[in-house]
């Protein structure tokens, strides 16, 4: 392991494969789980990730491997923060170190890295779906009896995708198995002494065996149907409900329910798990964790500690480079400047689906609470939210993710632009990323927006541009309106200018030249400016016009017709995928105008973009300083 890691390990030393884990004895669980933590702890002290997730999760991870038979039965994870410890027991100890390195073991779980990883994870909501069509998929091909477990956070429950998942599975014939972690909201409140008994009756063996004997014997009676057996079990939903003074939504639903048990007690977990393991029916098992369970600044640290960078492991002290003197980060200069607007313009409400400290929208809630809204992680909700206050006359500025937002498109297009709504969508993330991948690189949104009519589509190249764009979208009336930036620093220490009005769909021109004109659009504009001043240093006889074009939608026609008249050759440059992009754009215009020149396209290739620094992956598409000299020097 890495030279930071200086505890012994013996027994996770010998653990090579779930295989070896389950030839350990019950009794040994809990050394295993305290080494387990204990390693990840080390090496995420000074190889950053997500951290609190996956502490919270040791005992159940150890707990799922030792019962199932993996990679054969198969474990979704849901998102996949947590899955940490999964990792470290299937085969990636030693590259463990690797972790979010360019080249190295991807950030979340992927079947392209390992059989153990049963489905692609990196967006929330997705595990039941997909669970349950795992479970189909074996049953329809008739194999060996194949278990599916779900694993879901309470967060992610949030999401309607899980809903969908829970609504077919409740009504689909499967034996899939829902854990529920639930590590903040309460879903389902413990009453007690009451509560436990019922728990240990529901998965008391002997109980479990008269209750299958009966249903065998009322089948066999031919007074067993599936309807009755539908209404048997809601007659013992409804009893367990009255014992217990409280009903459940799954019960409700059809859906086996247990719990909730505590999930850092990895000997119980385990004897519950093989207890419900050949039951039939869709099952929820509902279990209470704590976030960074085991590392007591993260457990009291809340979001702090999710992805907390580097840090001291001893004393929990976080390690924080000098950052005094640096331009802010672009969610920063958002979260400010929206509060700033909102001061001044009583119609600005602030939206976000679950990232307010990421987005930075904490400024506006802990200042205004009563104007802005985290709804959860709930994208198309948040759009179509945001719709309805603007039909009603508030002004919503709705942060999300970009790669997020791809999950409420057609909420944008229906529920938004269709009536041409006042709703201001600021794409945070926007670009490539970095180390969390090819799940969260924003690298469509120029693209998959740009067909949609009455939308207006701009990209800061700095941080005054995004004020100025923003205060531009506030104005009366501008109807839908996308301002994309990405993640990490601008440009500027003095990053609060003075906010003006930026003519929709008027670009700038930075530089004049003769013989190639370059047409960048977003942060990625400022690479240029380098790369046109070190090959006109290079080659004197060289002169580059420079275009910041602001807007991919409406496009700057001014600027475009003075681009083709006057240039032969072209270069575009975006931080998006070069298919239908901005480039595209050009091309399409050029085309429809008949103007004819040499276009070279700088963007994403088509394909997904692995994980590493955001320097490392500029290079790798051509996008950084030298590949955009390359592009101007050919």
């Amino acid at each position: 392991m890495t030279s930071t890691n200086q505890h012994a390990f013996p027994l996770l030393e010998r653990i090579k494969l779930p295989a070896y884990l389950r030839q350990l004895p019950l009794e040994q669980l809990p050394e295993v789980c305290r080494e387990l933590r204990q390693d990840i702890i080390d090496e995420l002290s000074g190889n950053p990730g997500h951290f609190a997730s996956s502490l919270g999760v040791v005992e159940l991870t150890v707990a799922l491997h030792y019962v199932y038979d993996t990679p054969y039965d198969r474990i979704v994870w849901d998102v996949g923060h947590q899955a940490y410890g999964h990792k470290i027991l299937t085969g990636r100890r030693e590259a463990f170190r690797t972790n979010r390195h360019l080249g190295g073991l991807k950030p979340f779980p992927s079947p392209e890295e390992s059989e153990y990883d049963a489905f692609t994870a990196g967006h929330a909501s997705n595990s039941i779906s997909a669970a349950l069509g795992m479970a189909l998929a074996a049953k329809a091909k008739h194999e060996k009896k194949r278990h599916v477990i779900a694993v879901i956070g309470d967060g992610a429950m949030s999401g309607g995708l899980a809903f969908e998942g829970l609504n077919n599975a409740a009504n689909t014939p499967n034996d899939v198995l829902i854990i529920l972690n639930d590590n903040n909201m309460s879903i389902d409140h413990s009453v007690g002494g009451m509560k436990s008994l019922l728990h240990k009756l529901q998965t008391n063996p002997t109980y479990n065996r008269i209750r299958y004997k009966a249903s065998r014997q009322l089948l066999s009676w031919g007074w067993m149907s599936e309807e009755r057996k539908r209404s048997i079990l809601r007659f013992n939903n409804s009893l367990k409900s009255l014992i217990n003074r409280q009903q459940n939504m799954f019960e409700g639903m059809d859906v086996r329910y247990f719990g909730p048990t505590d999930g850092h007690n990895v000997i119980d977990l385990v004897k519950t798990l093989r207890t419900i393991k050949e039951m039939s029916g869709p099952k929820l098992l509902h279990i209470h964790t704590v976030k960074g369970k085991g590392f007591e600044p993260a457990e009291k640290g809340g979001a702090l500690w999710h992805a907390p960078g580097k840090f001291d492991p001893q004393t929990g002290e976080l390690i924080r480079k000098d950052e005094s003197g640096l331009p802010p980060k672009f969610q920063d200069v958002f979260g400010n400047t929206l509060l700033e607007l909102a001061r001044a313009n009583e119609r600005i409400v602030g939206v976000t689906p679950a990232m307010p400290t990421g987005c930075s929208m904490n400024i506006m809630m802990e200042a205004m609470p009563d104007r802005a809204y985290d709804v959860g992680i709930a994208e198309g909700h948040a759009v179509t939210f945001s719709a309805g206050m603007a039909k009603d006359g508030l002004l919503p500025f709705c942060n999300i993710y970009s790669s997020f937002a791809q999950r409420a498109y057609d909420n944008l297009i229906h529920d938004v632009c269709i009536s041409r709504l006042n709703v201001v969508m600021c794409l945070d993330r926007a670009g490539l990323v970095g180390e969390d991948g090819p799940t969260h690189h924003g690298a469509f949104d120029l693209a998959y927006l740009r067909p949609i009519p009455n939308l207006t589509i701009a990209s800061p190249m700095d941080e005054h541009e995004l004020r100025h764009l923003m205060y531009t979208a506030q104005l009366k009336d501008k109807g839908p309106f996308v301002i994309r930036y990405p993640r990490g620093r601008g440009s500027f220490a003095d990053w609060q200018c003075p906010m003006q009005e930026v003519p929709i769909g008027r670009g700038r021109k930075l530089k004049d030249g003769k013989d190639i004109a370059l047409l960048s659009i977003g942060p990625i504009g400022v690479a240029a400016q380098e790369a046109i001043r070190q090959v006109e240093a290079e080659h004197p006889e060289r002169s580059i016009a420079h275009y910041d074009m602001r807007f991919l939608k409406p496009l700057d026609e001014r600027l475009l017709t003075e681009v083709g008249a006057r240039f032969r050759r072209i270069v575009t440059l975006e931080d998006g995928v070069r298919n239908g992009g901005f480039g595209s754009a050009v091309l399409e215009w050029l085309s429809d105008h008949g103007m004819t020149a040499q276009v070279t396209r700088l963007g994403l290739p088509d394909q997904f973009v692995e994980h590493g620094p955001v320097a490392d992956l500029h290079r790798l598409c051509g996008i950084d300083v030298e590949g955009i000299k390359n592009a101007l020097t050919r």
